[in-house]
């Protein structure tokens, strides 16, 4: 079993910061590409910004800038901070990770419980 548990979502006014986290947990090998989506309300779940094991990283065109992916192998922890928020980020927010669970295993892609990040404004 895998699981990702998130926390650091809340309410904030248009240009303050959250910082997302995400620990992973469980029988775990390797843990490949982590990133976090989000899904606004009538919409459909968007990429937020994903990071590599290498720290190659990856973001939305609406959130380059504002927003930073960091990752931390040995705690298997993945963090999204996300700076001069706008009502627009309003969404709940998903943790996913690609994880093997045994050497050789397959690859299988998870997903936590999902955060929720409102912005006033």
């Amino acid at each position: 079993q895998v699981q990702l548990v998130e926390s650091g979502g809340g309410l904030v006014q248009a240009g303050g910061s959250l910082r997302l986290s995400c620990a992973a947990s469980g029988t775990i090998f390797s843990i490949n590409v982590m990133g976090w989506y989000r899904q606004a309300p009538g919409k459909q779940r968007e990429l937020v910004a994903t990071i590599t094991p290498g720290g190659d990283r990856n973001y939305a065109d609406s959130v380059k800038g504002r927003f930073t992916i960091s990752r931390d192998n040995a705690k298997k922890t993945v963090h999204l901070q996300m700076n001069s928020l706008e009502p627009e980020d309003t969404a709940v927010y998903y943790c996913n990770a690609g994880v093997r669970q045994w050497y050789a295993g397959r690859w299988y892609e998870y997903w936590g419980q999902g955060t929720q990040v409102t912005v006033s404004s």
